[in-house]
């Protein structure tokens, strides 16, 4: 499906072996290392921080069912809404 998204799907040896020259020629073979550990560094950065809000969403679903199966002692069950006679007649 993301190869779909990206056209990469279509991409043969031809195109890349294109793709690397044309990198190799536009930043010389000094700075592609660098381009590479940059790059390597940017998806560290993006996948830890996909990881970080993933761990803190499961956090809220655990602490949220703990919550709703075990409620603390000294809660309260919920009471109904006290609503008088005159409150409860339609106004017309």
């Amino acid at each position: 499906m993301m190869g779909v998204i990206l056209f990469l799907e279509s991409l043969g040896g031809g195109e890349l072996l294109v793709i690397m020259l044309f990198i190799l020629i536009f930043f010389g073979s000094n700075k592609i290392p660098d381009l590479a550990r940059g790059l390597g560094k940017g998806m560290r950065e993006v996948r830890d921080a996909m990881q970080g809000v993933q761990s803190e969403i499961n956090q809220t679903i655990k602490d949220t069912e703990n919550t709703v199966m075990n409620p603390p002692p000294n809660s309260e069950p919920r009471k109904k809404p006290v609503v008088s006679e005159e409150e409860s007649k339609p106004t017309e």
